[in-house]
């Protein structure tokens, strides 16, 4: 594993310039995450929060609920490496815009999007996932908007509901 420097125990950040990954790293991604309350880790490739290009290696174990949310000014690209994911974008007001299943490229899935600035989309992790996500820095919490028609993270039991709802809303566009 590449030496890093923690900045919380979700976030890690090279110490070298050059950032190389091999398959071992993403198992030793996944045990520190496992480490973790919400069981996610960042590895961040760029060197600090300042940068105007953000380029991360991200794990989500599967059933992780990330909430609905947009990033304002700010493109987003999204490389799944290993995994399975359904993307879900909405429109303004929390309709469903576009769904796509996702997997490695291997599976014949998608596995790359890119979508613009303000746009209010989440994933559906359906199994443990690696993926590497690359956005406009530098980084401002307040740059990210979540969606106020969507629970947070804090409401587990809203959002199981609430992601519920979401596959069987997908499922009956896919029939």
């Amino acid at each position: 594993m590449i030496k890093v420097i923690k900045e919380s125990d979700e976030v890690l950040y090279p110490t070298e310039d050059i950032v190389i990954l091999e398959y071992g790293d993403l198992n030793t991604l996944q045990q520190l995450a496992k480490l973790n309350p919400r069981r996610r880790i960042r590895l961040c490739t760029h060197e600090n929060s300042k940068d105007g290009i953000h380029e991360m290696i991200i794990f989500h174990p599967k059933d992780t609920y990330v909430p609905p949310h947009k990033h304002l000014n700010k493109n987003e690209s999204f490389h799944l490496i290993c995994g399975e994911i359904d993307c879900v974008i909405f429109n303004n007001q929390g309709g469903l815009k576009k769904t796509f299943p996702m997997g490695d490229y291997s599976s014949g899935k998608t596995f790359y999007y890119r979508i613009p600035a303000n746009t209010f989309h989440t994933q559906i992790f359906k199994k443990d996932t690696f993926f590497h996500e690359v956005t406009n820095g530098p980084f401002n919490r307040n740059d990210s908007i979540t969606a106020s028609w969507a629970p947070e993270e804090i409401e587990s039991t809203s959002a199981i509901s609430y992601i519920a709802d979401i596959k069987h809303k997908i499922k009956s566009i896919d029939n």
